[in-house]
């Protein structure tokens, strides 16, 4: 039995692992293009899942670049702009990439001259060779742009929008990671520092790791963790073979559940004390339930009563039901966390992925336990009773 209980819940495991290496390997230097295009330099923007490549040409003042980002939404767009003469985006000379009308992905060229008017118009330096591609939800930006004569470093700005009209590119979002989207580019790759204050070649500031592990940690806990416990606790208990390794399994799951989710809430608090002015008021209400359930809970441990108590009856329903809860809320606020962070879709698939798996073993364990049940009732219902007439004692009459 705990052969088959490994191997079924394998596949769960293997889900989770893939979940969690990501937050590691989904850099710039994992990134390949077609064509054969090599970059001397690459960077991981530190807001809005953005990545850039690029290769400074001093003979000529130039850059070959590649961009690489989600847009906001599937019909969205990405842009990426060289400001001249100052660190916004009043000034910015900007390549934007989107999807024509027949789903064919275009880069077009804008100069801003104000917030008000972003008009498509040539740029005041000089792009050549550009081109753009749409794939997995990532639109690619290929290009060589002129930069300033014997300058060393360039203002940079990056941005994502989730709409386009017409053929226009329609306004992004306001949110803190949208304005905070701009940094000083090294044209040679030495340093580049960003408004958060982290600085170096990876341009990842400490806000942003914070903000991947605080979405891994909870996406793990409340989100898989949480709901292959309860899976544990609801169908391998059936099995008389797995008592009592499905209690300790059970137990095992949880309490490092509670202990990852209790980490990744200290540090949206964290990143939520940070935020000025921003409140993602639905997540953080979800977060404190599911901490204020998933702590109650915990005590469950605690004041399990055993199992021929009058009170165990309602031992149950307090804990079956504050289990559930936690695994609804929990499941929820993962894909609120999605939402908010705007990773690529792969990851928002990621977990789709992980909870379809965990749904489907549990299907199959269902299945299973009311075989188990009802050979189990069945082979009750005929067993036949030694000494007893139908459930009762033969009396024998006393011998005077």
């Amino acid at each position: 039995m705990a052969m088959v209980i490994a191997w079924v819940l394998l596949p769960l495991w293997v889900t989770v692992a893939l979940l969690i290496s990501p937050t590691h390997s989904a850099t710039c230097k994992t990134q390949k293009f077609t064509s054969n295009r090599l970059y001397s330099t690459c960077l991981d923007l530190p807001h809005l899942n953005s990545h850039l490549h690029w290769t400074f040409n001093a003979s000529n003042s130039s850059i070959s670049l590649a961009v690489v980002a989600p847009p906001a939404k599937p019909d969205g767009w990405i842009a990426w702009a060289i400001n001249p003469t100052k660190t916004g985006m009043v000034g910015a000379q900007s390549l934007l990439a989107m999807k024509r009308s027949d789903g064919v992905a275009v880069v077009k060229t804008y100069n801003i001259s104000s917030y008000s008017s972003v008009v498509e118009q040539s740029l005041s330096l000089e792009v050549w060779d550009q081109s753009a591609e749409f794939s997995d939800g990532v639109f690619r930006i290929f290009a060589n742009m002129k930069v300033p004569e014997k300058a060393e470093t360039v203002n940079h700005i990056w941005q994502v929008g989730s709409s386009v009209t017409d053929g226009n590119p329609n306004a992004h979002d306001f949110q803190v990671e949208n304005l905070m989207a701009k940094g000083t580019l090294s044209l040679t790759g030495s340093q580049t520092t960003n408004p958060s204050g982290g600085s170096g070649p990876s341009g990842v500031d400490s806000r942003t790791k914070r903000k991947n592990i605080h979405g891994v940690m909870n996406a793990v806990s409340w989100g898989i963790l949480f709901p292959a416990g309860v899976v544990i606790a609801r169908y391998l208990r059936t099995f008389e073979s797995a008592d009592p390794v499905w209690f300790y399994l059970h137990i095992s799951c949880q309490i490092s559940a509670y202990a990852v989710g209790v980490a990744g809430w200290a540090t949206g608090l964290k990143l939520g004390s940070e935020s000025k002015g921003i409140q993602w008021t639905g997540h953080r209400n979800l977060g404190i339930a599911l901490f204020s359930l998933a702590t109650v809970q915990i005590f469950a441990l605690f004041l399990r009563p055993k199992k021929d108590h009058k009170y165990r009856f309602y031992w149950n329903i307090y804990h079956h039901s504050l289990g559930y809860a936690i695994v609804i809320l929990g499941i929820l606020n993962v894909f609120k966390g999605l939402d908010i962070l705007k990773p690529a879709q792969k990851w928002k698939s990621g977990y789709i992925i992980a909870i379809v798996v965990l749904g489907g073993i549990a299907l199959i364990l269902e299945a299973i336990t009311w075989v188990v049940v009802l050979r189990r009732k069945s082979n009750k219902s005929t067993k036949p009773y030694d000494g007893f007439n139908n459930g009762q004692t033969t009396q024998q009459p006393l011998s005077i």
